[in-house]
């Protein structure tokens, strides 16, 4: 029945080209685009009914067509499909070829989910071949995808294969998760094969955890279902696993009338299979005795011919004799390329597979410090503010001491933040450097100057030298060299008791200009053991666990040193003994260079109160009440009056009420975002000043920010001057506007 639709389609189609010009190439295309369309719905179709031979050679001739027009794109399709059908003959040797050959197409067109696809069926392809690990690879590069897309069902399929996976690994904990997360979204979006499939797994692993009843409950809801949906191989799988609870329950009638409707179904999709392998066969046999019977005809017609044409069979034979053993030559050539290319498609498949895990992992762990870092950022930003108020409003002297632990733990914890963004940061290749004219003597002296009343906390004694020979004016990341200062001195001074530590900078070579300077900070506290000094320098890393709870801290100081000497252009190495003390040694590239005058820092809280602030109007946008009471507080402190609105639709709708001079607005809200938000202001209005008031602040969402129409970013917990800073040349510029 298939063959005669196919003959009336072409006939329609040759009639349909007639009333064509045959110089409409775009027409022809499009022709082929439907004669493609055509034969991969009957293969979907021949797929339902099981008959995966007739499947197959229906693709066979869109892939033909799709070749001929070239379209890329439909070959991948073509090919995922094949390979499909040869999963389902278990010929997965064959579909694994057929796959690759379908993901290098993909991948080289960029078509995403077609690709996705693909790598959701080699996935099932690994399962069946026992590859485990190979097969939850591809299952979660697949999953990423069709999230992201929302393909939904395919989500659950992709999960429920997941489930399948750890069960067969016997990783029951994690297959139990996936299985109940595969039923919440089967039910969700209405998809009964894969919420039956999952309902018979789970019982499955309710058993293999001797919890008899959850899975007696589970499989006979899956097997209801797949009843109702008429999926047999489902239904023969449950009552498989029926006839095993109901043994080990000790309900011995029951489990032997599962077990005959098993057996009889299994029979039952066993003649089933038969019946269409059968059909297949007899279509080929039929085509071989037509085959035969013209080759008879055609014998009989050459023995009625003359010598002479008995001459030319026997030459044909000859010819064809030799025709077929360059045939067989060829066909041993081309298996070998095959086995060949197989294995190129699968290293290279490998090596990009390895590639995107890596992507993925990058990804995740980009996100995970966003997130992080707001939900820390938030609360602290209450913390801080409202101890800096309680300390401003003269507390009673007993409670003083309280206020000052809480700030210092709400400093440590805000370090402890920067310190992790920091070492990502430095990982990720987005610290540049920032060279200034600076006056190198001067920088260390007040960093000592800085650290010096916590060194005498601990009756320790800071000495300075500075070579001689060494000038004092560089050209150089100054910021820098002070965090690595700041970083080696708070070590030693938190490995020292009752002692001294000593900074020396000295020259260790001139060229020109450029001085190769060595900064040394060596005290003569507890020291590092041999073992500890190679791992010194990794993240959380410090001498022991006793270490860490005697002295505190995160470890993390030493791993921003060696990044930042890193990009610095430098090195930096330690000696150590136990016991004696540890000098830490970085040596650096400096140019040299004239002296510059110093510009004296502005006072922006007083430049704030010259300003005419009487009609200055502030919009403040933020959810969390206590983070309102604290801006509007600073905000009243220094002479502003404000607005406040917990969301973004509100923050679009007043300003455009009320002329504001700045609007202060939060990035995560309930409703639209503080993002959305600001796009929304700038389509009617480009000249506000926006702020956003932000807890994120890796610099992957800097971009982000300045596209939505930001003006300026200030970070939450801020620093009073960095806001009032920025406040003032907000507020000037929109002054001198005015007055323009």
């Amino acid at each position: 029945m298939s063959q005669i639709k196919y003959y009336i389609f072409v006939f329609l189609v040759l009639l349909t080209t007639r009333f064509y010009p045959q110089d409409k190439i775009e027409d022809d295309v499009a022709l082929d685009k439907t004669k493609i369309e055509f034969f991969v719905n009957e293969a979907d179709k021949e797929t339902q009914k099981s008959n995966y031979y007739n499947a197959i050679t229906t693709l066979q001739r869109a892939m033909l067509i799709a070749e001929k027009i070239e379209s890329e794109k439909d070959q991948g399709i073509i090919y995922s499909k094949i390979a499909n059908l040869q999963y389902n003959l278990e010929k997965y040797q064959e579909a694994n070829i057929t796959i690759f050959k379908a993901m290098n197409i993909q991948r080289k067109i960029d078509d995403k989910v077609n690709l996705a696809v693909s790598r959701y069926t080699c996935g099932i392809i690994y399962l069946a071949q026992k590859d485990y690990t190979n097969a939850l690879d591809y299952f979660k590069s697949a999953k990423t995808i069709f999230e992201e897309e929302d393909y939904n069902e395919l989500v659950a399929k992709v999960t429920l294969n997941e489930a399948k996976t750890h069960l067969a690994q016997n990783n029951l904990t994690e297959a139990n998760a996936l299985v109940d997360k595969a039923i919440i979204l089967s039910k969700k979006y209405e998809l009964p094969d894969v919420q039956s499939a999952a309902l018979i797994k789970s019982g499955n692993i309710a058993y293999n955890e001797n919890k008899y009843e959850r899975a007696l409950a589970q499989t006979l809801e899956g097997s209801n279902l797949a009843k109702d949906s008429g999926n047999l191989v489902l239904l023969n799988e449950s009552y498989k696993a029926l006839s095993n609870i109901y043994e080990k329950t000790g309900n011995y009638q029951l489990a032997n009338t599962n077990l005959h409707l098993f057996i009889k179904l299994s029979d039952s999709i066993s003649n089933i299979k038969e019946e269409n392998l059968l059909a297949e066969k007899e279509i080929i046999d039929a085509d071989k005795d037509t085959l035969i019977q013209t080759q008879k005809e055609q014998i009989d017609e050459k023995n009625e011919s003359d010598s002479l044409n008995k001459l030319t069979t026997i030459l044909s034979v000859g010819l064809i004799t030799i025709l077929s053993l360059l045939t067989l030559s060829l066909y041993k050539n081309n298996n070998i390329r095959l086995k060949t290319n197989n294995m190129l498609y699968r290293k290279n498949e490998e090596l990009l597979t390895e590639k995107e895990r890596a992507e993925i992992a990058a990804k995740t762990k980009t996100n995970f410090l966003s997130t992080v870092t707001h939900e820390l950022r938030t609360p602290l930003y209450a913390v801080t503010g409202l101890t800096n108020m309680l300390l401003e409003e003269n507390p009673k002297k007993e409670q003083m001491q309280h206020l000052k632990s809480l700030k210092f733990s709400g400093d440590y914890l805000l370090t402890f933040i920067n310190d992790i963004l920091q070492i990502n940061k430095i990982e990720a290749n987005k610290v540049e450097l920032d060279p200034e004219v600076f006056n190198l003597k001067n920088k260390v002296e007040n960093v000592i100057a800085a650290l010096n009343n916590s060194a005498l906390d601990n009756n320790i004694y800071i000495h300075f030298e500075y070579d001689k020979k060494l000038p004092e004016i560089y050209n150089g990341d100054q910021l820098k060299i002070s965090q690595i200062l700041i970083n080696l001195i708070g070590n030693a001074i938190k490995f020292t008791k009752d002692g001294d530590i000593w900074v020396r900078v000295t020259q260790l070579g001139v060229k020109g200009k450029m001085h190769s300077v060595r900064l040394e900070v060596e005290d003569n506290g507890i020291g590092i053991t041999k073992e500890k000094q190679e791992s010194m320098f990794e993240s959380f890393s410090q001498g022991s666990v006793q270490i860490n709870r005697k002295y505190g801290g995160t470890g993390l100081g030493l791993s921003i040193v060696k990044g930042l000497v890193k990009i610095l252009k430098g090195k930096i190495y330690l000696k150590s003994e136990l016991g004696k003390g540890t000098s830490f040694f970085v040596e650096m590239p400096l140019v040299e260079t004239k002296e510059v005058t110093n510009v004296k820092s502005k006072d922006y809280a007083k430049d704030l109160n010259n300003l005419d602030l009487e009609n200055v109007r502030i919009l403040v946008v933020e959810d969390n009440k206590i983070n309102q009471m604290i801006t509007k507080k600073i905000l009243n402190k220094m002479n502003l009056v404000c607005d406040l609105v917990d969301n973004g639709e509100d923050a679009v709708e007043k300003v455009k009420e009320v002329d504001y001079d700045v609007v202060l607005m939060d990035i995560h809200m309930p409703g639209i975002s503080g993002l959305e938000a600001t796009k929304q202001i700038r389509a009617f209005d480009k000249e506000l000043t926006i702020f956003a008031l932000t807890a994120v602040t890796l610099e992957d969402k800097m971009q982000e920010f300045e596209e939505a129409g930001f003006n300026d970013i200030i970070s939450k917990p801020f620093k009073q001057e960095d806001f009032e800073k920025k406040l003032y040349e907000a507020l000037k510029e929109n002054e001198t506007s005015a007055s323009a």
